[in-house]
């Protein structure tokens, strides 16, 4: 059932740290050899400062306690780099730490971006802050009907990082299955989908599935999930196809076993 597996489909979306479960799940579900998992997970990690994460797993991968010379450099590079960072972090570090100062960070305006880049000297990461802030204002800004300067490639390319990245908040969120439909069934959001991001069909349909108070979203899916065939389909989108299309219950029942292979059957047998 690796056929299923949309790690390869997601992971470009998401940052480093959001891909580790990923493969800890399909270390788990035994869906490839695991030595290839290791050798997934040392790539990863090469990008990173996790060196003596990626030394454990190659030790474990090859069986031996040495590791590639490259590897202990780049380690000595990550030790240096943090003790410098601490050293830079260190005044800022000793503010927060200071009970009576963070008291008067609240009231006082005095205490803002600006106030660091004097106090603290943080000029690159202050750069840093201000560039992301005003991402994030742009984004928030189309969402609110602001002029927003950015081309439509990048608009959408960053609502499909958006739905990405929110997969792991609403599939771990009490009212998550709610927050998942209102977002994905938005204009905006389900063109992303169709132009370039069918894979999350799975994920919405699953939560429209499993939400006994949104089936009334069933009828607009499931037209969506037939505009789409010629793109994606997967054993969850075909569970509705069999269902509400074909009226096949014995293909239904079929696509339901082969759902066990990605992990949403248990959601779909508690709601039928």
């Amino acid at each position: 059932m690796a056929d299923y597996d949309l790690t390869s489909r997601i992971a470009p979306h998401l940052d480093r740290h959001l891909v580790f479960p990923l493969l800890e799940f399909l270390q788990e579900r035994e869906l490839y050899a695991d030595d290839e998992i290791l050798k997934a997970k040392i790539q990863l990690l090469s990008q990173t400062n996790m060196v003596d994460y990626a030394m454990d797993i190659h030790k474990a991968l090859y069986h031996t306690e040495d590791v590639p010379q490259e590897m202990v450099g780049r380690r000595v590079e990550v030790v240096a780099r943090l003790k410098s960072l601490e050293e830079l972090a260190a005044p800022l570090i000793s503010f927060l730490q200071n009970a009576s100062l963070v008291q008067e960070l609240r009231p006082d305006k005095q205490y803002n971006i600006q106030m660091l880049h004097d106090r603290f000297q943080f000029h690159d990461k202050v750069g840093r802050i201000d560039w992301l802030g005003h991402l994030i204002h742009e984004t928030i800004g189309q969402e609110e009907g602001e002029k927003s300067f950015a081309s439509p490639l990048n608009q959408l390319q960053n609502r499909i990082w958006l739905m990405h990245w929110s997969l792991f908040i609403f599939f771990n969120h009490e009212n998550g299955r709610n927050g998942i439909i209102d977002l994905f069934f938005q204009d905006r959001y389900l063109n992303a989908i169709q132009t370039n991001a069918h894979h999350l069909l799975r994920y919405v349909a699953t939560a429209v599935i499993v939400n006994k108070r949104r089936r009334n979203m069933l009828k607009e899916l499931v037209k969506v999930i037939q505009q789409e065939l010629h793109s994606y389909k997967d054993p969850i989108t075909e569970f509705l196809e069999c269902l509400y299309v074909n009226y096949d219950f014995d293909g239904a029942q079929k696509k339901l076993k082969e759902c066990e292979q990605v992990s949403f059957s248990k959601y779909i047998e508690i709601s039928f």
